[in-house]
């Protein structure tokens, strides 16, 4: 009879923020076991997922970079390969690689209170095989799209396009589009990376927008970080710079949402300066929305405004009628010609990375749950998800994420408790959609999130500077988080006031090996 692996932690994807979260587990916790599920071959996730021209981050690299791995490459904004070898060779310098199983797919996973752990059932993405395994802690780093198709609207006549038409999430590696004409669907972060990329070498590109977006430049380097590094080294410039980062941005923000018509201003008195004399800046460059009612899309040294001055790139604001034979009619009858088209047109959600949950039985619906802190659900236990701000920087809110995790295990371990379970005895909480973000994604697919309250601790916070109080120094035991210290002990061991006298009466393992449930 074959035994089923057991882990203290099962980490979910090993992209930016599932090999972030194995670095931190493996330094503050050395004896624990863990894995990292990660459904595709390879490691990175998005960064390794996006091949188009042009990838680069949305962020600049001192916020998106992991707080305990300085970033020391000069550009603030970095293109795809370099945040990806960022990450990679952070999993080679903990020797994390060991840790992942490639291609397993978490279908789902079964709590049991009576034996303080998950069962987890996974699926090999290249055979087939579904296997079983448990673990005692479920920390969910897998993203928030589904990495297996990308969103296309439906339109009309696509299948009489007679050239060819790519969505960025499956870029093809030999699409040859030197010297042809280029359209471009979409005005979102993808698009404006996508369009100057590709109009070094197309005869021409053409954004095609239903509506603008605000689009800022920013310098490609941070000046500042870049002097401080010079002056103080690497490890000691970092946090600097970093602080300085997250002080603009929500600086940025609120000033967005306090004072929106101040910040619109100047955003057009940026694109006056920078696009050519007399252009449409109104019609291509003004949304029907406020300030940071969607992320901002940034532009490195205002690449996309540069290609336009060129006149290698048109901005075309109009819906499509149909697609031809030879590219687009518009609505408003206007057409355009076409070799290639790519559809920029956004991400299909992917809640937690698709796993079914449930609790001794019960079977947990997403859409029903509560969210604790923007990470936990109420009523299910050991269970953390990961999702960044809209705000800043994803990897801001994933590093606290995984410092909460660690922060929580060590409390556990020193308490002998096996479960920590958020639990709302409030009948007086409101419920409300877990992201106010007007993103398309986000609204096409918010009747299939949790929800977040009326009040803290059920609410997402956007607010980097506070959740670094709450979650990084903020009260675990806060008469909200119930933990137990499980009915269920190993045999030959005996307990004393509910606490487990060795390390494997709670988990199940021999004493030289400290699990996540282990007693004090």
């Amino acid at each position: 009879m074959s035994t089923i692996e057991h882990f203290d932690v099962l980490i979910v994807g090993a992209g930016l923020s599932g090999i972030g979260a194995a670095h931190r587990l493996q330094k503050l916790h050395p004896r624990k076991s863990y894995a990292i599920f990660e459904t595709r071959d390879a490691i990175g996730g998005t960064w390794d997922l996006f091949r188009y021209p042009g990838i680069r981050s949305d962020s600049d690299m001192q916020t998106l970079g992991y707080r305990f791995k300085p970033w020391t490459e000069a550009k603030a904004i970095a293109d795809g390969p370099s945040i990806l070898e960022y990450v990679r060779e952070t999993a080679r310098e903990g020797d994390i690689e060991a840790k992942i199983r490639f291609n397993h797919r978490i279908v789902s996973a079964s709590w049991s209170s009576e034996q303080s752990r998950y069962t987890v059932t996974a699926e090999r993405t290249d055979s087939g095989e579904q296997l079983h395994f448990t673990c005692g802690f479920l920390h969910v780093c897998g993203g928030y799209y589904r990495y297996e198709e990308g969103y296309t609207p439906e339109f009309a006549g696509v299948e009489r396009f007679a050239g060819t038409i790519v969505h960025p999430q499956h870029w093809p590696q030999d699409l040859d589009y030197a010297g042809k004409r280029v359209v471009v669907i979409g005005s979102g972060a993808t698009a404006v990376t996508l369009v100057p990329a590709m109009s070094k070498q197309a005869a021409h590109v053409t954004m095609l927008q239903r509506s603008p977006t605000y689009i800022v430049s920013v310098p490609a380097e941070d000046a500042i970080a870049n002097a401080l590094r010079r002056v103080l080294g690497d490890r000691l410039a970092y946090p600097i710079a970093r602080w300085k980062n997250v002080a603009l941005a929500t600086l940025v923000y609120q000033v967005s949402r306090r004072r929106p018509a101040l910040v619109k201003a100047l955003i057009r008195k940026g694109l006056v300066k920078q696009l050519p004399v007399g252009y449409e800046i109104d019609k291509h460059f003004k949304p029907r929305y406020q300030p940071w009612d969607q992320r901002m899309c940034l532009v490195p040294d205002g690449d996309l405004f540069r290609a336009i001055g060129r006149g290698s790139v048109s901005v075309v604001t109009d819906e499509i009628e149909t697609f031809t034979e030879t590219g687009l009619t518009l609505k408003s009858g206007s057409t355009l010609e076409a070799d290639v088209i790519v559809t920029a047109t956004g991400l299909n959600l992917l809640a937690f990375g698709g796993v079914k949950l449930s609790v001794d039985g019960r079977d947990i619906e997403m859409a029903d749950s509560l969210a604790y802190k923007g990470m936990m659900l109420g009523g299910v236990p050991n269970y953390v998800f990961t999702v960044g701000y809209t705000n800043a920087s994803w990897t801001l809110k994933a590093d606290l994420v995984s410092e909460y995790v660690n922060r929580l295990l060590t409390y556990m371990d020193e308490h002998g408790y096996v479960s920590a379970t958020p639990t709302n005895d409030d009948p007086t909480i409101e419920t409300r959609p877990l992201m106010d973000f007007a993103a398309g994604y986000v609204q096409r697919s918010l009747h299939e999130l949790p929800k977040q309250g009326s009040r803290a601790p059920w609410q997402l916070g956007m607010n980097y500077a506070q959740d670094v109080i709450t979650l990084r120094h903020g009260k675990l035991d806060d008469g909200v988080m119930r933990f137990s210290r499980g009915p269920v002990q190993a045999p030959g061991h005996s307990a004393r006031n509910g606490h487990a006298t060795a390390n494997g009466a709670l988990n199940g393992h021999s004493e030289d090996h400290s699990g996540v449930l282990a007693g004090p």
